[in-house]
């Protein structure tokens, strides 16, 4: 896979699978200095608990999530997610799937409902945060995540897990009360969009 590419939902690479390895190798490129704890505890979960990409493992799962940027990597796609009550960007479960940018890109699609988006397929960001749903207990998503990129005039049809949507510019971002895991994504995110798709 080039490190320069931006690919489309029925590419071959995005196939569901169950081979804990390919977790593993969305996430083994990642060498930013921040995120080398995140990916040494990603690396413990997935060789130490019997089904690290099951949303029942505790004391926490993978999980796949999208920095959704518009076509011109000046905003960035925030939901305001339905159960936790915060703003988040576009993401959920593996659900047994170890496809993590296949996972980010359905949750994407998904959550969105924007058509035509394509997903850079090597991991950039990682985050491990606790999560507290109702009726659920607490536990932690260990967040993998990839930038995609909404096709130009793109629009906006978010399904019932999320109360609102708002494209933001990373300025903005401070006012919704974003955590410092998303800020940190966000400047990379970005960066990384721009680099593309030459924003």
């Amino acid at each position: 896979m080039r490190s320069d590419s931006l690919i489309s939902a029925g590419d071959p690479s995005l196939v569901e699978s169950s081979r804990v390895g390919d977790a593993w190798a969305a996430i083994a490129p990642i060498s930013d200095v921040a995120l080398v704890d995140a990916r040494a505890r990603m690396r413990s979960l997935l060789e130490s608990r019997p089904q690290p990409l099951d949303r029942s493992e505790r004391p926490g799962h993978l999980t796949g999530s999208a920095f959704v940027v518009d076509a011109a990597a000046e905003r960035t796609l925030m939901l305001f997610h339905t159960k936790l009550q915060i703003w988040v960007q576009p993401g959920g479960h593996a659900d047994g799937d170890a496809n993590l940018p296949a996972v980010a890109l359905k949750e994407a699609e998904e959550e969105t409902g924007i058509a035509g988006l394509r997903i850079h397929p090597i991991a950039f960001d990682l985050d491990i945060h606790r999560v507290d749903p109702p009726k659920e207990d607490a536990h932690d998503h260990y967040d993998v995540r990839f930038l995609v990129v909404a096709p130009a005039n793109a629009v906006v049809a978010a399904n019932h897990e999320s109360q609102d949507q708002q494209w933001a510019t990373e300025e903005e971002l401070e006012a919704l009360g974003v955590d410092s895991g998303l800020r940190r994504m966000a400047a990379s995110g970005f960066g990384l969009a721009r680099g593309l798709i030459g924003g």
